[in-house]
């Protein structure tokens, strides 16, 4: 299986720039034209939220007719984030699997890739952080009941985790401590795949990997020791999870841009570690 991770789209209507600095729709255009020129073909495409910056129907059309003009073909799975607005989401990108299955929610469950995914909402309308209200909780609860043998990936935008920056961890999935109660009982989920922080992130809840990718638009300064909750153009990416044969699953950072290579390893001579090429 390879399914191929994008988050943080923050898609602005046509020529219109993020904080007057982040032109957020380029990045993305270019970003959708790395996927689809991935090779081998991937068996999904996950966007975990964010995928407009404002949540309007203009931000929707534009990326709609991205998806339309690079993705036709491929399969996509859409998560809302905290800049989407979920009546705008699903009236736009309704089309899309999964988008309006839930009455209330954008989440579903995928059930025909080598591994469950579940895709889980975790807006709270007008706020930046995310919360799990006892309605997802049980049909999260349910929806892992239903196949315990599983390995189950789950997909929210919220990264249910402290990363030691105070403005990303003021924003965080705040329940997080009730998600990790839940996965308690359900030990099949390996991954939780997020995005929300715009920075490479690892860290865990319980026995699951919380595994946050970078933005494809701008990234989240990295400032220990002054957050300030800043941004940065440091080069985009994406991430890549790769399903093994033996049904282990590794997951990578790709970047978006291409740089120069790939060249062969040459072995110097007085390498240590014998004379086949190597890192």
């Amino acid at each position: 299986m390879i399914l191929l991770h994008l988050s943080d789209l923050h898609v602005r209507p046509r020529g219109l720039p993020l904080s007057r600095v982040v032109e957020a729709s380029h990045l993305t255009e270019r970003a959708l034209r790395a996927v689809a020129a991935f090779r081998p073909r991937p068996d999904a495409v996950l966007i975990t939220g964010d995928l407009t910056d404002c949540g309007l129907a203009a931000e929707y059309a534009n990326l709609l007719a991205m998806l339309q003009r690079h993705l036709a073909g491929l399969r996509v799975l859409l998560l809302a984030g905290n800049h989407d607005r979920r009546e705008n989401l699903r009236a736009a990108l309704g089309g899309f699997e999964g988008v309006t299955r839930d009455d209330h929610f954008v989440q579903y469950v995928v059930e025909d890739l080598p591994m469950r995914l579940i895709v889980l909402d975790s807006v709270v309308p007008g706020a930046g952080h995310g919360a799990l209200c006892p309605s997802r909780l049980a049909w999260l609860d349910a929806r892992l009941a239903e196949a315990p043998e599983r390995p189950t990936l789950l997909a929210v935008h919220h990264p249910p985790m402290r990363c030691g920056l105070a403005s990303y961890d003021a924003i965080n999935l705040h329940n997080h401590a009730a998600l990790a109660e839940l996965l308690a009982r359900h030990r099949q989920v390996e991954r939780i795949l997020c995005g929300h922080h715009h920075r490479a992130m690892t860290g865990r809840l319980g026995t699951a990997i919380v595994w946050a990718v970078p933005s494809v638009a701008h990234q989240g300064a990295f400032e220990p020791d002054d957050d300030r909750g800043r941004f940065v153009l440091e080069p985009p990416g994406y991430g890549v999870h790769l399903r093994l044969p033996d049904g282990t699953l590794a997951s990578h950072v790709v970047m978006v841009d291409a740089y120069p290579g790939p060249y062969p390893y040459l072995a110097d001579p007085d390498y240590p570690g014998g004379h086949d090429a190597s890192t």
